[in-house]
């Protein structure tokens, strides 16, 4: 393949998009354009001394989508409901139509599965569910596509599902999850698996993947929690109406969504085989915590901190 060959990754300067560019600028196979509204962000000029090329755009504007994708052989493309929530299908409908205008022959979208669906109708999960629409529309237009799915990320532990500390000392975090399995990925890893399959389109368009690094229970986080970051965590499954009236942004959302993975997905075994296979220096649990140890303790010290100031 020629470096002459360019993809347009979309989200580069969020963290799966990050990912993806800078995966593919380390390949060395392709030239590498990102879409960004802020072109002097850090991420942004951090990509653009790697070797990308900077394009300015906005995905809620389709002609701008068009352009930066002129004379660009493959796409990646993500959306972001936590950012934009329901607009995100304006975003995506955008994107799809954008690719199916211009003559892209390898678009890598991230998609997730229909929650709704899994639940026979009953449970709304639109961070998902909206990705699922949009994944149909494209496939409706027969684009020449891979969908990524994308498993919980390790990373959530240290931002939106920090561990919190109980008056007798032990670390604790909880889901509606219960005792089934929850797949989880770090979103570094995402990247070597976005640029093989651009690497490999033979064997994978007009396929779904799912990126797993990990598929145990929360028990068995929480085990491997305790032994690499020397402390006692402890999981504790929350039922799905406790969990919904939590009162935090999205809190009904995500109790529905762990919730269905627990009644209706039983493991992602198969899928964690295919990871490890596209990207062989996949992180385990334990290793990516080894890698992150510090970033944990520091984020204890600093809670331990704010319990005696406040």
């Amino acid at each position: 393949m020629s470096k002459e060959r360019t993809i347009l990754v979309t989200g580069a300067t969020g963290a799966q998009g990050g990912s993806v560019a800078k995966a593919l600028l380390q390949q060395g196979l392709f030239a590498v354009r990102i879409l960004t509204r802020n072109p002097g962000s850090q991420k942004a000029v951090e990509l653009k001394r790697m070797g990308a090329e900077v394009f300015v755009g906005d995905m809620f504007d389709e002609t701008s989508l068009e352009a930066a994708m002129k004379n660009c052989y493959g796409v990646f493309g993500v959306t972001s409901y936590w950012e934009h929530f329901k607009k995100e299908f304006s975003q995506g409908m955008n994107l799809v139509e954008a690719v199916a205008a211009s003559n892209v022959e390898h678009f890598v979208f991230h998609t997730m599965p229909d929650y709704k669906a899994l639940s026979g109708g009953v449970l709304d999960v639109p961070h998902c569910d909206i990705k699922a629409l949009l994944k149909s529309y494209s496939q409706e237009l027969r684009l020449p596509a891979t969908y990524l799915q994308v498993a919980f990320y390790y990373e959530n532990f240290l931002n939106l599902f920090p561990l919190k500390q109980d008056q007798f000392g032990t670390f604790q975090f909880g889901f509606p999850q219960g005792h089934s399995k929850l797949a989880m990925v770090s979103v570094e890893d995402i990247g070597p698996i976005v640029a093989n399959v651009f690497a490999q389109p033979e064997n994978y368009i007009g396929r779904t993947l799912t990126a797993v690094g990990a598929d145990e229970t929360c028990d068995t986080y929480a085990a491997s929690m305790t032994k690499v970051l020397r402390i006692p965590v402890q999981y504790n499954h929350i039922p799905r109406d406790l969990y919904r009236n939590l009162g935090f942004t999205g809190a009904a959302e995500l109790a529905n969504f762990f919730d269905v993975q627990r009644v209706y997905i039983s493991n992602r075994q198969k899928e964690m085989r295919e990871s490890y296979e596209l990207n062989p220096k996949m992180q385990t649990f334990e290793s990516w915590l080894a890698k992150n140890k510090e970033r944990f303790l520091a984020h204890f010290h600093y809670q331990l901190v704010e319990e005696v100031i406040y």
